[in-house]
């Protein structure tokens, strides 16, 4: 069985402009159809990526057998020996200890540094464009410094696309209660509360999606903007709710991957992920204004506790980073701010101040200054930069307040608390909607919108908080 007729388009006129190199394009006529594309996006992952292809080549090989299926590794200019490891990578003589099927056929493999500005959304759109000139039936995308994934990965991220015409797929993974704080009290109540699912990691990493979305997405013309360039998780996720794709989560069990320095990559993760967010509430306000209910997408796999990786945060160092924040911030705060909500964070910093650490931003006063900020940002009153590097403080407040709540909690307590945090966010959507319109924001394409470039992460950022991953 072979994978659906094309129906490909380039997403530019120039021919200089395209970002698959003319080999590949060429490597790609050669194959002609298939469908199946798994795209792994890489950068200097010489470590790792051997084990993903290696996992991904099992797991297509033994969940997909009867199905044509490319890997293809989409690298930014690794200098290192990415594109070599993943040449050499393979399941060898290790089939029958995976328990593949003798006669399932060894994917096709493609590697090669694309052409355009570097940056994940870069690697993505290569991959899509490799998807809708094969006329794929689905695709999927994992990290290329994985370290967890396993073959079973493949089928449930694939499986609800192949076999239950599911048009995305997003992740859930098993972490720690401390971890993924940038997901847990941004990205996912926001997420829900705009666009009515509970989509659990908006921004996970690891998605699929049917060769009609990888067409879809390939045509948009967001390629060349800052969204895309340094938001394409939560820009995929959004354009597939928004678009009325069935969408659906696959349990993938706990991820661990390279670690990251987190006073090099909270700032520029923070700008990238909220900034995004920000700019795709002000690109499809349209859409989310009437939503005033929310709905958990069907989720496949088995549910097990698993090991996660401990997350060691200091309440004391982040409460400092909010009082100090205060000091440097407070008259931008104050011109962002509702009144109540800046009544609210000058309790919190009396209180952080006295005591050194202690429960200062509650679930629905932090909601009111999300919002307020999510405002502010598309009403474009305060430069994108500044404003978003004022919210740190208060995002480092909030963090330490979770922390504080959940210290003694198991994993199921604390996961509870961010499912009530999330209700938080719905129930205070009313609010976004009045200030929305109170301040009469225009909706603007997202070409016109003012995400900040990663290269301008703010000091204060610098060992704040030990999280590896949004």
């Amino acid at each position: 069985m072979c994978g659906y007729a094309s129906n490909w388009v380039s997403t530019s006129d120039d021919p200089a402009a395209e970002v698959l190199p003319k080999e590949v394009r060429r490597r790609l006529d050669g194959i002609g159809t298939a469908d199946v594309l798994v795209g792994i996006p890489c950068f200097d992952n010489e470590a790792t990526i051997g084990g993903v292809v290696t996992a991904v080549e099992a797991g297509l090989r033994k969940h997909f057998p009867g199905l044509r299926s490319v890997i293809c590794a989409s690298d930014g200019g690794s200098g290192d020996r990415t594109r070599e490891v993943v040449l050499r990578a393979e399941v060898g003589d290790r089939a029958e200890e995976l328990l593949i099927p003798p006669e399932a056929p060894v994917p096709e493999k493609i590697v090669f540094e694309y052409h355009a500005r570097p940056g994940k959304g870069s690697a993505v759109r290569s991959i899509v464009e490799a998807a809708g000139r094969l006329g794929v039936r689905a695709c999927a995308i994992v990290d290329a410094d994985l370290r967890s994934i396993t073959p079973s990965w493949l089928e449930r991220l694939l499986a609800p696309v192949v076999h239950h015409g599911y048009g995305f797929v997003a992740p859930v993974y098993w972490r720690h209660k401390h971890d993924g704080t940038i997901t847990n009290s941004l990205a996912y109540p926001v997420t829900t509360a705009l666009y009515g699912a509970r989509i659990r990691q908006p921004i996970g990493g690891e998605f699929a999606f049917s060769g009609d979305l990888a067409a879809y997405y390939a045509m948009q013309d967001v390629w060349g903007t800052e969204v895309a360039r340094f938001g394409i998780d939560i820009w995929m996720t959004t354009t597939a709710m928004v678009e009325g794709h069935r969408t659906c989560q696959a349990i993938l069990g706990a991820k661990l991957h390279d670690p990251k320095d987190p006073g090099r990559d909270l700032g520029p993760m923070f700008r990238q992920v909220v900034g995004s967010l920000f700019a795709l509430a002000g690109r499809y306000h349209d859409r989310w204004v009437g939503i005033d209910s929310v709905e958990t997408p069907p989720t496949f796999g088995f549910r097990a506790a698993v090991s996660a990786e401990p997350v060691e945060v200091s309440i004391p160092r982040l409460t400092w980073k909010f009082v100090d924040g205060y000091v440097r911030h407070h008259e931008l705060w104050r011109r962002v701010l509702s009144e109540g909500a800046m009544d609210g964070v000058e309790r919190g910093v009396s209180a952080a101040s006295d005591s050194g650490s202690g429960i200062v931003i509650q679930d629905e006063l932090w909601f009111t200054i999300v919002y307020d900020y999510l405002v502010a940002y598309n009403a474009r009153e305060v430069d994108a930069g500044p404003l978003l590097d004022s919210l740190i403080p208060l995002y480092f407040a909030r963090t330490a307040t979770f922390v504080e709540r959940t210290r003694d909690d198991t994993p199921e307590e604390a996961e509870a608390r961010v499912e009530e945090a999330v209700d938080a966010a719905v129930e205070r959507k009313p609010y976004l909607v009045e200030r929305w319109a109170d301040r009469q924001v225009p909706t603007r394409p997202l070409d016109e919108q003012p995400v900040p470039r990663p290269a301008e992460a703010p000091a204060e950022v610098e060992g704040a908080l030990a999280t590896k991953d949004p």
